[in-house]
């Protein structure tokens, strides 16, 4: 839902003017985390059918709708979903110089960003000609502190000098990404609202790529190589996480949005398939885990299915928790139970399912059949930005549920 609040040193005449001169552009953005670093991104505004403003985060296929803006004084401020983040933008002629911020961060998290109108570049090239084609498959190892690698898989479509792709590691995948060929310059970027990814890498040949740089926000940097492979592929994400020895089951109880307490116990989830979904309103890749959810529950719920969602979030806070996750429900339309189970800390989060080995990712999938026992655990989640495993996993998936449903109690 679009909040257009009330005004503070902005008159109305202004504010229309400056809605006016928004509208209908498409910008090239950057984030800027240090002085030798840009992390660009592309912008549109347009007017919704209601006459205010809207937006359009874009990354590669995808195109995240974002309504929710207000101003103040002489800023605009740009609610960036649930993800607790927002942009604060002032006009200044034909650019937007202003912040990304995430206030949930512990240490502080401020980026400066600028939007430059009528700009549909995401990288400026410097050399236009591509040194190699990087489409495929690739076995990629992101450095870790020790050195060693940890392992992912790349997945790149190059059409002229424009690449689209993202990386697959064991606990997800890097969503929508879109960059460039530049010469013999890797370059791929995204901005979700809550991730800012940059990569790059030198095309050290057509089956080699080296001195790869990951950059995610101000936060976090990690070195990467990459080798073409096609046959590259991740551990088993049904092995990675399990019951531990000694139990059969998976119990929990926690509240709904209404304080109300939900076990697995309770009646209707009796003689039900249940997919319980390990979550949070503040993951990315948990949101287009859900988009695939919903279509299931819509599907199978008058066949015997349940899901509930269990949302583990950035604060200790039943009410904070609740607004972000009745956000998400609300945005995404979701019709299944959503409860407030903990905070996102994995280690924490572990605490509250104790029969489980350990919690290393959101989200995570665990499937229940009617007998109560655990059928299926999914690390990790392959969303629609990673092609033909998206796919797979969706038939796979879809497969497995359609196969425990057919079953008797």
């Amino acid at each position: 839902m679009l909040v257009f609040a009330a005004c503070t040193g902005i008159k109305r005449e202004e504010e229309n003017k400056t809605v006016s001169d928004l509208a209908d552009a498409t910008w090239r953005a950057v984030l800027q985390p240090n002085d030798s670093t840009e992390i660009p991104f592309i912008f549109r505004s347009s007017h919704a059918s209601n006459g205010n403003l809207q937006f359009h985060l874009i990354n590669g296929e995808e195109e995240l709708l974002i309504d929710e803006y207000t101003f103040k004084d002489d800023s605009l401020i740009i609610t960036l979903l649930s993800f607790d983040t927002d942009l604060r933008l002032k006009i200044e002629g034909d650019k937007l110089i202003g912040t990304h911020a995430r206030y949930w961060y512990e240490n502080a998290y401020i980026i400066p960003i600028t939007f430059h109108k009528d700009d549909e570049r995401r990288f400026i090239m410097d050399k236009p000609e591509p040194k190699a084609n990087v489409t495929g498959t690739w076995d990629v190892g992101f450095l870790n502190d020790e050195g060693e690698p940890d392992k992912a898989v790349g997945v790149f479509e190059q059409k002229g000098l424009n690449v689209t792709g993202t990386f697959l590691t064991p606990t997800g995948d890097y969503r929508y990404l879109a960059g460039v060929v530049d010469g013999d310059m890797l370059k791929l970027s995204c901005f979700d609202g809550s991730h800012a990814f940059l990569f790059t890498a030198k095309i050290d040949s057509e089956k080699k790529l080296v001195d790869g740089q990951f950059y995610s926000g101000n936060h976090w940097y990690q070195p990467w190589i990459a080798v073409k492979d096609k046959n590259a592929k991740l551990p088993d994400a049904g092995e990675l996480t399990y019951l531990k020895e000694g139990y059969d089951k998976l119990a929990f109880t926690f509240p709904d949005l209404d304080s109300n307490l939900v076990s697995l116990t309770d009646a209707k989830f009796q003689d039900k398939v249940v997919v319980v979904q390990l979550m949070g309103s503040w993951c990315p890749n948990c949101m287009d885990e859900t988009k695939f959810l919903n279509s299931l529950y819509s599907k199978y719920h008058n066949e015997g299915l349940e899901i509930v969602g269990l949302a583990y979030e950035r604060k200790a806070d039943f009410d904070y928790s609740k607004q972000k996750v009745l956000k998400m429900k609300e945005r995404f339309g979701i019709p299944y139970d959503l409860l407030i189970a903990g905070t996102f800390n994995k280690k924490e989060a572990a605490k509250t399912l104790p029969m489980l080995n350990h919690i290393i990712s959101f989200p995570t999938a665990l499937v229940i059949d009617k007998n109560g026992d655990v059928a299926y655990i999914h690390t990790g989640f392959s969303g629609p930005g990673t092609g033909i495993y998206y796919t797979q996993f969706v038939d796979e998936f879809t497969e497995l549920v359609q196969n425990l449903l057919a079953k008797e109690a």
